[in-house]
């Protein structure tokens, strides 16, 4: 296990949406690989955070079929793009550009940033996850089948779809 700053350390354990594991913390709500590591920074601030997330490519996400190359290239592309706005949704301004990379089967997203606060610094890794995984999902292809982790995605979208077609809000009445 990766030593943390106490602050960090104290908020991860503290927050119910975040388990450690042997190279830090996973976040427990997303259907993905993440890993959630932080170090000391420089001056008066809580920690420099590193948030890892690793998804599978269109191709590795898509059942029984080979998808051609330039729309798995085009793809990937248009997700790169897409998670350059990533850290809009951070408290943080002081963060390092994403990195995306494919490597096989894998895309590995990094995100690097400092955090004044722990609590905010935890919060944003928890808000740049879901952001990642957001951004996947808008990703999806119609007209393929997908497997694991996209079809989980696309199983838990149909669920809420039909939740609120059949008047569950989460608010224990009928919509307005």
């Amino acid at each position: 296990m990766t030593d943390f700053p106490a602050p960090v350390a104290r908020e991860l354990e503290s927050h119910d949406a975040f388990v450690r594991s042997d190279a830090g913390y996973d976040l427990t709500t997303t259907v993905f690989e993440t890993t959630i590591t932080a170090d000391d920074a420089e001056g008066k601030r809580d920690g420099r955070f590193r948030v890892t997330v690793v998804l599978p490519t269109l191709d590795a996400a898509v059942a029984d079929e080979v998808v051609a190359p330039p729309v798995e290239d085009g793809w990937f592309e248009t997700l790169e793009r897409r998670l350059r706005d990533v850290f809009t949704v951070a408290h943080t301004s002081t963060h390092d550009e994403p990195v995306v990379e494919r490597d096989g089967d894998d895309v590995q997203v990094t995100l690097e940033y400092t955090a004044w606060d722990a609590g905010e610094g935890v919060a944003d890794a928890k808000a740049l996850i879901e952001f990642v995984e957001g951004t996947f999902a808008q990703g999806i292809i119609p007209g393929y089948e997908y497997r694991g982790e996209a079809a989980t995605l696309l199983e838990n979208a149909q669920n809420r779809g039909q939740q609120a077609a059949d008047g569950d809000t989460g608010t224990g009445g009928m919509p307005m």
